[in-house]
């Protein structure tokens, strides 16, 4: 799970990290609201809340010197949808504006924890090379990306954090605020389950102090049973729609780009699936695992969220019986087709647990469903359907 940027840097505030001081937009009957909150005799910055990185680059982000510079920027952009070099043609929506106090920059600096699974450790990256794009960096100057891993206490330590300060060309007070810096980063990154915590860039001011001038935070979706202060600042605009409902009902849903809707059970068998179609020339719409303890309800929510695909000209349902019963899911396709109106073709394979039960309900259904014993048939079958 995402946050904002602006409710990231209300989560550093809470464990004493530096950021600017901002005004959140909502409406605009709040920009007056929001200018007293900041300190604006020298303008401010406004910026775009979307889930998206990039945001910079089609004006999503400006140098406001004026009243009429932010009112125009909110007129702008409130309300509307920003489309970035991260996010599909359609954009995502832009319901918050953040107006934060300007920051004199002197140099700018990099700084992420992640989960390293090439270590099977969080790693703290760090980068003289702050503000652009550390994948770019860690391609052309790679010399310029330092690494330490947190110990199994969730910290690293003080040799470590002054190895790298000293590196970074850090004075004496600077390194004592990196220190407290990377601290803080660590026990927010360990209390709130987190997978990716990422400040770029990390700047040091004109007044030779360290300041957290971007903030992005992702959250363990696996964790946020426990998070629950933090579930509440879920944004569902940001997501793909399809994919939120797919989690209120436990259904893993991916979105993709093709026109085969996919319905399995199980990941590894939902991967095989995608795999067996291309194969055929075919192209997945979807990635859908209703789980291996799949009821006949979730089975019709999974069904409908397939068709909600308007780009989905087929579906392909490959089901093995182990937990799951084939005959549910059979009968959890039926009232999903009854539900609605459904005018493209269906090929369901069912293998295991009930199966022949299973069949025998699709058959007797009066339904326009072709079975297939084989997953290569099936897959060969919906390719041929929808070309």
């Amino acid at each position: 799970m995402n946050l904002h940027e602006y409710q990231a840097k209300e989560l550093f505030e809470t464990y004493g990290l530096p950021v600017s001081k901002r005004g959140i937009i909502t409406d605009r009957n709040n920009i007056d609201e929001a200018l007293n909150l900041i300190d604006f005799s020298n303008g401010c910055v406004a910026k775009v809340q979307a889930h998206t990185g990039g945001r910079g680059k089609v004006g999503g982000v400006k140098l406001c010197s004026s009243y009429e510079d932010v009112i125009a920027f909110v007129e702008e952009w409130l309300g509307k949808k920003i489309v970035t070099i991260q996010t599909d043609s359609a954009g995502l929506p832009v319901n918050v504006i953040s107006l934060e106090e300007l920051t004199n920059i002197d140099k700018e600096l990099y700084m992420s924890l992640i989960v390293d699974r090439g270590s099977k450790s969080i790693s703290m990256i760090v980068s003289e090379a702050g503000g652009m794009n550390i994948e770019e960096v860690a391609e052309t100057n790679p010399e310029k990306i330092l690494k330490a891993q947190l110990n199994e206490n969730f910290k690293i330590s003080n040799e470590e954090i002054f190895k790298i300060a000293q590196l970074l060309a850090l004075n004496e007070s600077q390194k004592e605020q990196f220190k407290s810096i990377v601290d803080n980063c660590c026990l927010l990154f360990k209390d709130k389950d987190l997978s990716l915590l990422e400040i770029n860039p990390l700047v040091i001011t004109d007044k030779g102090n360290l300041h957290c001038l971007d903030a992005k935070i992702n959250i363990d979706e696996n964790a946020l049973y426990r998070q629950v202060d933090l579930v509440a600042l879920r944004d569902a605009s940001q997501e793909d729609q399809r994919e939120y409902e797919a989690k209120q009902s436990d259904l893993s849903y991916v979105a993709l780009e093709g026109n085969i809707g996919c319905m399995v059970n199980g990941a590894g068998l939902a991967m095989g699936t995608m795999d067996t179609i291309k194969l055929y020339d075919g192209e997945p719409a979807n990635f859908l695992d209703v789980g291996g303890t799949a009821t006949k309800e979730r089975v019709s929510i999974a069904f409908q969220l397939i068709l909600s695909d308007v780009n989905v000209k087929g579906i392909l349902v490959n089901i093995f019986g182990g937990i799951v019963r084939c005959d549910l899911i059979a009968q959890g396709i039926i009232d999903a087709i009854k539900e609605r109106s459904v005018d493209v073709p269906i090929v369901v394979r069912l293998q295991g647990n009930q199966s022949e039960r299973g069949k025998k309900l699709l058959n007797k259904s009066g339904l326009n469903v072709i079975g297939e014993d084989s997953l290569q048939h099936a897959a060969q079958k919906i390719v041929e359907l929808v070309k």
